[in-house]
C-alpha cells in the first residue's frame, strides 16, 4: 500500500555539481563558476526558509576538491567560503528564522585559521537555534564517513557486540541530522558521489537536474519541490 508523503521535504540534500562545466562554457575562470554557485546558493536557501523547509544540507567540498584541485582554484574557493560565511553570520536571515549552522566534515584540518574561525563564530551564535537546521558539508565524504564510524564502534564496543540502526547512526558525522527526504543532484550526471549521506539518504526520493548548479535557480528549486509534492514513497512496502 502506498504511503502519502507530505507536500514539503522536512530535510534536503543538495549535491552541486556543474560549477566549473558552468564557468568553462562561458569562458571563464573555474572560480567563477563557484563563486556563482555560492550567490544560487542565497537564492536557494531563502527559498528553502519561505518554503518551511526544517533541514537543508549543503554538500560545499569533498576531500578530493580540496586535495586534487590546482591550488588557485583551492585559494578562490577558500575566499569565496570566508566572504560567504560571513555574510551569513552577519546578515538577518538565519537569526531571524532560527536557524541552527553546522559544519560536517574535515574542514578543521583543511582550513585556515581565518575561515575556521569564521565558521566557529556561526556555530556559537547559532547553537541554540532548534526550529531550522542549515548543515555545510565541507571536506566531507560519505564514505569516509561510514568507515569512520564504524572505527569508532568497533574501539566502544568491540567484538560480538550487537550493532544497530542507531548505534551507527549515533557515531556517524551526521548524527544530529534527520534523514534526507529529498536529494538534488545538479550537473546532469544521475548518480551519487563519494557515498554522500549514504546512511542518511537510504529512503530518499532523488531529483536529477539537468543543467550545471548555478542555473539551479530559485524557480528551478521551486519545480524540484513540486515535482516531490506530486510522488509517493512505498518504504519497501
Amino acid at each position: 500500500m502506498e504511503k502519502n508523503i507530505a507536500t514539503i521535504p522536512g530535510h534536503v540534500a543538495i549535491i552541486p555539481d556543474g560549477n566549473r562545466r558552468w564557468a568553462r562554457a562561458r569562458g571563464l575562470e573555474s572560480w567563477k563558476g563557484h563563486e556563482t554557485g555560492a550567490e544560487n546558493f542565497e537564492k536557494l536557501i531563502s527559498k528553502a526558509l519561505d518554503k518551511g523547509i526544517r533541514c537543508l544540507s549543503i554538500w560545499g567540498s569533498s576531500m578530493d576538491n580540496l586535495l586534487k584541485r590546482p591550488v588557485a582554484e583551492k585559494k578562490a574557493l577558500l575566499d569565496i567560503y570566508k566572504r560567504y560565511f560571513k555574510k551569513l553570520l552577519e546578515g538577518k536571515e538565519i537569526y531571524e528564522n532560527e536557524v541552527q549552522v553546522n559544519f560536517i566534515g574535515h574542514w578543521e584540518e583543511q582550513f585556515p585559521e581565518s575561515l575556521k574561525s569564521t565558521i566557529r563564530e556561526t556555530i556559537e551564535k547559532t547553537r541554540h537555534y532548534k526550529k531550522r537546521m542549515l548543515n555545510f558539508m565541507l571536506a566531507y565524504s560519505g564514505t569516509d564517513d561510514m568507515l569512520m564510524a564504524i572505527k569508532k564502534i568497533n574501539d566502544k564496543y568491540g567484538v560480538g557486540a550487537e550493532i544497530t540502526p542507531q548505534i551507527i547512526k549515533e557515531n556517524l558525522m551526521t548524527a544530529a541530522l534527520p534523514p534526507v527526504d529529498f536529494m538534488i543532484r545538479t550537473g546532469g550526471e544521475p548518480h551519487n558521489s563519494n557515498g554522500f549521506l549514504m546512511w542518511d539518504t537510504a529512503d530518499a526520493q532523488l531529483y536529477f537536474f539537468g543543467g550545471n548548479f548555478p542555473d539551479f535557480d530559485d524557480r528551478e528549486f521551486e519545480i524540484a519541490l513540486e515535482d516531490y509534492a506530486k510522488r509517493g514513497r512505498r518504504f519497501g512496502g
